[in-house]
Order: structure tokens, then sequence, then C-alpha cells
């Protein structure tokens, strides 16, 4: 099993990585596919491009901007592509428009070729989107479903019947460490002697240089750092409708003149930064996902200001988390609408806790116990957000998870590493507690928290 450190921390926009980013690069996909038909096929125009969400993309749409994505991605977008534009100008530049840019008779309304369908899911995934091209009879001559399987990525009914298919998967001989289990991990470390860090380096270096994963790993922290930094700057009331006000700042500046030891509140002025700036849809790193983007920046950004870490420790730091991240993806979900919020913020904590843990000295098997710790006590958590909204209570969750990570962290450094629950049974827990949670708990905001908000 192999999943690039460089597929799970993606720069883009937010407010999600599977309701926004995903569906962008789905939409981006479909225009290239019906581009080539159009043109191979000399197809009579005009035609019209359809999209129907379908599942969780349709319930939480609108509050997650699925709906802007589409058209974004229509219109040639992808989400790197927005990370120093001003969206909401661009989108209300393109938001009227009947046609996309490509074709002025291949026609396109985002008020009425955009369907929120709220009938039954897809049964292969919560998150299904279908694209058509429609001729001037009527005929749809062309169709794509594609699936937004959390974190960015993306799948389809082909290759949906293999969890593996959507992701970049090899041959276990191509890589000189596989490991598809934190019990083979920790086998395999303790036979090299190497640390997972150093393990999910010489992976990564089969398929790119050393001086072009340092590259690649500084951008991603780059960007990271600079999300975080934005958003302990600004102020204001989040876009949304909800009148949420940011609060980074204001707890910044409580810290800075009464300058309190206590880690807590430190980590949640960092984490509720990148969060806030992810909320207002604008620059942010999949950690593994959008929803849950502001733990390992947090963590990170800490480790930078209050325990002088060094750029070396830093991509030690994202490689490790990427070890543990890619356990998940791989034997669960980093999915809200699939597991819940355990798999978003659970999962982020559970990286940042291994990857926090490896930096400060933490052995293989020290790490694989802060990461079950982290993971094993956000079990059971729903994604229930408040009007569709990547806000509430989304972003104190992000604060909270990078609390539960340095705690799970400096717990696992006071033990050798034995411990009673395996990270893999956690793993394997998370995945079950989600196939038996019901829909109305996985970001569809028809039960928890968006209903008890409504009601009252």
């Amino acid at each position: 099993m192999f999943i690039s450190v460089l597929d799970l921390f993606k720069i883009g926009i937010g407010p999600s990585s599977s309701h926004t980013m995903g569906p962008m690069v789905a939409a981006l996909e479909f225009r290239s596919v019906a581009e080539a038909l159009i043109l191979k096929q000399k197809t009579q125009l005009p035609v019209t491009v359809r999209c129907t969400l379908k599942g969780s993309l349709s319930y939480t749409g609108k509050g997650h901007a699925t709906d802007k994505a589409v058209v974004l991605g229509l219109h040639g977008y992808s989400p790197i592509d927005l990370v120093t534009k001003d969206v909401s100008v661009l989108i209300r530049q393109i938001w009227p428009t009947h046609h996309v840019t490509w074709h002025e008779l291949i026609l396109f309304s985002a008020e009425t070729d955009i369907i929120f369908d709220l009938g039954p899911a897809l049964p292969e995934h919560p998150n299904g989107m279908l694209f058509d091209i429609i001729d001037a009879k009527g005929n749809c001559i062309l169709t794509r479903t594609y699936f937004s399987i959390g974190g960015g990525f993306l799948s389809t009914p082909e290759t949906m019947s293999s969890i593996e298919a959507p992701l970049k998967m090899r041959e276990k001989n191509v890589y000189p460490y596989p490991f598809d289990s934190a019990k083979e991990m920790l086998r395999l470390a303790k036979k090299s002697g190497l640390s997972i860090a150093e393990m999910k380096r010489k992976n990564e270096l089969t398929d790119i240089s050393s001086t072009e994963l340092d590259t690649k790993l500084d951008e991603i922290w780059n960007a990271m750092q600079t999300c975080v930094e934005r958003g302990l700057q600004t102020e204001g009331e989040l876009t949304g409708g909800l009148g949420v006000e940011r609060r980074a700042k204001k707890i910044l500046s409580h810290l800075q003149e009464n300058n309190p030891a206590n880690v807590n509140e430190w980590l949640c002025a960092y984490a509720f930064a990148a969060s806030e700036e992810n909320g207002s849809g604008h620059m942010v790193v999949t950690a593994p996902t959008n929803g849950a983007a502001g733990v390992i920046p947090a963590v990170i950004y800490y480790g930078i200001k209050h325990l002088d870490i060094s750029a070396d420790q830093i991509r030690e730091f994202l490689l490790t988390a990427a070890a543990i991240g890619g356990l998940i993806k791989h034997c669960s979900s980093i999915s809200g609408a699939e597991v819940g919020c355990q798999g978003e913020v659970g999962a982020a904590s559970a990286m940042a806790a291994a990857g926090l843990c490896a930096i400060q000295g933490g052995t293989p098997m020290q790490v694989e116990h802060a990461a079950e710790m982290a993971l094993e006590h956000h079990l059971g958590m729903t994604c229930d957000p408040v009007a569709g909204l990547v806000q509430v209570p989304c972003i104190e969750r992000n604060g909270f998870g990078a609390v539960k990570a340095f705690t799970a962290s400096s717990l696992a450094l006071l033990d050798e590493g034995q411990h009673f629950m395996p990270l893999d049974s956690c793993i394997a827990a998370m995945k079950q507690t989600g196939l038996e949670m019901s829909e109305k708990f996985k970001e569809t905001s028809l039960g928890g928290l968006a209903i008890s908000y409504t009601e009252c």
C-alpha cells in the first residue's frame, strides 16, 4: 500500500475537500472528457451540461459551496488555481453566464443545471455526482459518475469495487518498505532500524528525488503556515449567514497580553485560525481533509513558536503523519460523509500526535501508541455541521483535536510503547462505527447539532 505524502496533503481552497475540492476536480475532468468527445464526434450543437448531486453532496452542498465548485471546475479552474484569487469575485463574474467558457454553444446555467437530488444516495458512496451532456432533443449523449471519497480524492463506479483503485497503488515490491497495517509498519521499522519517517521517505524516493520531495514538503508547510498566520491576523464575521465571529485573533491577543503557560489555549488559537480561513473558502491544505485542516498546522506551528523545531523536523513530522493518515485512509476512511467526523478530526489528531511524538524522539512503538490514543478518543464523533457550513462545530473541533494530539504524544513518550489497544484495531473500530452510524450524523445536517440548533 502506498499513498504519497504529496497526495494526502494537497493545497487548495476551503471549505471542504470532499464537497468543494473533489467536485471541482470532477467537473474539470468531465469538462475535458466532454470537450474531447464533442470535438472528436463533431457533435451537433447546442448541447447542455447538467450536474446532479447525490447523497451528502445534495444535503450540505450549498453550505459547502459544492455548486460553486462545480461551476468553477466546468469553467476550467482547479483548486490550486484559486489559492491566490478572490473566489467570491470570480463567482460573481461567471455565475450569471449561460455557457461554459470553452464554447458558447455548450450551454450551462448554474441556477438550473445543478440539481440537488435529495433522494437516496448512490450505493457505492454517499458523495456521488453525475455529469451529463444533453443534446437539443433531450437525449443524453455522454454521462459520467464520480465519487468524492474524502481528502479531495476521486473515484468512479469502475474503481469503487476496490478501495485501492482511487489511490496510487502498486505492487509491494516497487517500494522498499511497503506496509498496509500498523503492525507491518512496526515490524519493518524494527527489522530495518529506521524510523517511520525514514521508511516513508525511502518509499517516496522511488518516485521523486530527495530535493524535489523536500521542496514539495516545504511548500505544503509554507501554505499551512500562511493559512494559520492569515487567520491570526483577521477578525470579523465568517460568511454563510450564521453570524459566527472569528476568534483566533482575539485569543492570540489575550495570550500575548497575559502570557499564560497553558498549551491548550495556544493550540486552539492556531487551530481556529486555520479553520476559520478554511470556513471562509480561502487557501487551505487537506490535512487529511479540509474540515480537519486546522489540527496538524496548529501542532506544527506550536512546535515552531514554543518548541523551536527545525525545518528538518517539520518534514519528519509531515512524513510520519502521512504514514499514519495513509493507513487510516487505506483501512477505513477519512470521509465525514462515510464515517463521520471521527474520520476527519479523529484522523488528523492521530496524524498530529504521531508527528509530534516522532520529532520529540519517540520510537516507532511510541509513535504508533500516540496515534492510537488520539484516534481512540475521537471514536463515534459525528459529522453534523450546522446549516451545512464548515464552522459549527467544526472550528472548535479542530482546536480540541490539536489538544488531544498534544496530550496523546506526551502520554506516549512516558511509556516505552507497550499498550493494550493496537492502532490497527482502533482503525477497524472506527470503520465499523462509521458503517453503523446513521446517515443523519454523516455530513447531511439531518441530525445532531444541526437539528438541535434549528429547533432552539
